[in-house]
């Protein structure tokens, strides 16, 4: 990702700049200057949903160790920054997280499991929030067809179902099994972390309450990141219902989400924004004004969530053992 990461953002830029460029810059520009301080408090919006995957992610842990609301939130809004805004393919944010946790005081195995099940079942929440999406967008009138959201649910299915399969096959354990033989015996306790952590993460998937409250609390973060689009049409004068706004959401996520190895999306979440505005009836210079406004989002939110994790890292190091 050293390499490919930065290539991909800047095709990605590319893409985005001439997507924009496309359309009447004077009119994006007005609609910008109009809304102001406006975009500043739509992106803010976005703590909510934060706050509310952080609640989900904190039903996974002992309860003995479990970190307070505000440390998961600002651990969530640290991995959001660090997948956002830098080329690690949304796995980056994942080990910042972990380190964060064990910065809590929570153990190796609760936490690693504890995340990669979080993981499992967000998959699981987005896409039902993205088929709520794909089928608010066909209530309204926009041409989707219901064989392309079977097709989009099958997908996302088939994904989910493959990673949760991967987690109680105690893939961990047997990776760290086979690397351990390969280099005759020289990672033992790389294999015992590995299978403490299958085990945990076998433990976990039974208890259901705390599975199907995560999920439930998941779909409520992404639902609420929805408050951020229509914040940001209100004030760009051209406000939406509940029903637009949650559907443009649940598709920009998706896109992004399929996007991970691009950095921030660049290009292709400007592309979802114009498609979905066009599908909506959104004025094309509107569209592109939402989707500098996403970005606005990103500056006001997630810079600070990386100046955020730079301090939190050099608190950790020496302070966590192995974390240094």
């Amino acid at each position: 990702m050293s390499r490919l990461g930065p290539l991909l953002a800047l095709g990605g830029l590319a893409l985005a700049l001439a997507l924009l460029a496309q359309q009447d810059f004077s009119e994006v520009g007005t609609l910008l200057a109009a809304a102001g301080l406006g975009l500043v408090l739509a992106g803010l919006a976005h703590v909510p949903s934060m706050a509310l995957n952080g609640h989900a992610w904190r039903l996974l842990l002992p309860r003995a160790r479990r970190p307070s609301l505000g440390a998961m939130t600002a651990n969530v809004w640290i991995r959001e920054s660090v997948n956002g805004l830098l080329p690690v393919a949304r796995v980056g944010g994942e080990i910042a997280s972990y380190r964060l946790l064990r910065g809590e005081g929570v153990a190796i195995a609760p936490a690693a499991a504890s995340l990669m099940v979080d993981m499992a079942i967000s998959i699981l929440s987005q896409l039902v929030f993205a088929l709520l999406g794909l089928a608010l967008l066909a209530w309204t009138g926009a041409g989707i067809g219901w064989g392309g959201i079977a097709l989009a649910m099958l997908c996302g299915l088939s994904l989910a179902a493959g990673f949760i399969l991967a987690q109680r096959a105690d893939i961990l354990s047997r990776l760290a099994r086979l690397l351990n033989g390969v280099a005759a015996g020289r990672f033992p306790a790389m294999q015992a972390h590995s299978a403490r952590i299958d085990r945990m993460t076998r433990r976990l998937w039974r208890v259901r309450g705390a599975i199907l409250g995560c999920f439930l609390w998941q779909l409520a973060g992404w639902a609420a990141g929805a408050l951020e689009i229509w914040l940001a049409l209100y004030f760009l004068g051209h406000p939406v219902g509940p029903a637009e706004a949650l559907a443009i959401e649940a598709l920009i996520q998706a896109v992004s989400s399929a996007a991970f190895l691009v950095p921030g999306a660049l290009g292709l979440q400007e592309a979802g924004f114009l498609g979905l505005g066009m599908l909506l009836g959104l004025p094309a210079e509107v569209a592109a004004a939402l989707a500098v406004a996403r970005r606005i989002r990103d500056l006001v939110v997630f810079l600070p969530g990386l100046l955020a994790w730079v301090w939190a890292e050099r608190r950790l190091v020496g302070a966590v053992p192995g974390l240094g």
